[in-house]
């Protein structure tokens, strides 16, 4: 901002925010005249700072003439006293004023030092920066932010399901995310998987009674997984891929998170998306299960054969990819030829 006014601090103005910031002041009132920044008043204090506020701060905001304040609080962070930065742009001053005074306000925090600054404040009537307003304007920097429809039904989802007392009996959220226990019926179906006697486990989310719920165990190939996916909830999936590569027969445990985007409520994403980190974890800790390759989808179709052994197996490059030099400026070394002059590399005329 300062390369667009061009307008910078007096020397005398330098020398006296030195002298301000060891404490000895209160107020600074600081002006443009001359397209120079100038000393326009300043109060030393009196009691503390919130007492000496609106004494000190209101009688210097003239109706017609924008100005800036720095006024000293009794706190203090590794640079010493902290400031509250005040831009005064009354409605009835000019608008080239409030412009010139806009685009300068970054040069007068630089030139004090921006370090100083513990907070800002802007008004263009007096009520804006009273005591009062100052108040409401951190009361209104600390409140949280509004919320759209969809954050508020999920702030009021975790409020009715997320337990935060902790025993024995209930469920609780960690950082893991949010453990619901799986039924025995599907805590079986895991095991078997585990011995190879199934090759296919589906799972689900009771969303009323908190639990993780067996679906089946079908037999199940690779042709036969996307009808296995839900078009319309989420489910959770253990497959037992079997195939080759490189020449090698392989069995790879393969975890296939399906979540059919919007078709769910934002109950049934958050909680499955919440369950997934434990029911895994619980998985590959409890039942000792490796798995190979976590995948989620959104529909059915994706999983081809192709697209679950790339999966499995991702594709190593060979290469790295040659830099692409981006295009020199126009005008200065001129257009590269595409035909070699005589004499090039060797050749003879």
């Amino acid at each position: 901002m300062a390369h667009q006014t061009g307008i910078h601090a007096t020397p005398e103005l330098k020398d006296f925010f030195a002298k301000a910031r060891n404490g000895s002041i209160r107020l600074i009132k600081v002006v443009i005249e001359d397209e120079q920044l100038v000393l326009g008043a300043f109060r030393e204090p009196a009691q503390g700072w919130e007492q000496d506020y609106d004494a000190a701060v209101l009688p210097l905001l003239d109706e017609g003439q924008p100005c800036y304040i720095l006024y000293r609080l009794d706190s203090h962070n590794a640079q010493g006293f902290q400031w509250i930065f005040i831009a005064w742009s009354p409605d009835s001053s000019p608008v080239r004023l409030k412009m010139l005074y806009a685009a300068t306000r970054a040069t007068v925090k630089k030139e004090f030092g921006g370090g100083h600054i513990k907070d800002e404040l802007f008004g263009t009537v007096k009520d804006d920066l009273s005591f009062s307003g100052y108040q409401k304007h951190v009361s209104s920097c600390a409140a949280p932010a509004p919320l759209t429809m969809a954050e508020r039904e999920l702030q009021q989802i975790r409020i009715n399901e997320v337990k935060t007392e902790i025993s024995v009996e209930s469920k609780h959220q960690t950082l893991q995310g949010l453990a619901f226990p799986l039924q025995p019926e599907a805590q079986q179906a895991i095991a078997l998987l585990k011995q190879k006697k199934v090759n296919y486990v589906q799972l689900k989310l009771d969303l009323e009674r908190e639990t993780i719920e067996l679906v089946h165990t079908n037999p199940t190939e690779v042709a036969d997984l996307p009808k296995r996916v839900p078009q319309d909830s989420a489910r959770y999936h253990f497959f037992l891929y079997k195939h080759s590569h490189e020449g090698d027969y392989l069995e790879s445990v393969v975890f296939i998170y399906s979540m059919p985007g919007y078709k769910c409520s934002i109950k049934e994403r958050m909680l499955y998306s919440s369950c997934k980190s434990r029911l895994l974890d619980s998985v590959e800790q409890d039942f000792q299960l490796e798995i190979t390759k976590k995948m989620e989808i959104d529909d059915g179709a994706e999983l081809t054969a192709e697209f679950l052994y790339d999966e499995v197996h991702p594709k190593q490059h060979a290469f790295k990819q040659a830099f692409a030099k981006p295009k020199g400026p126009v005008g200065k070394r001129g257009q590269k030829r595409l035909i070699r002059g005589p004499g090039e590399n060797g050749d003879e005329s």
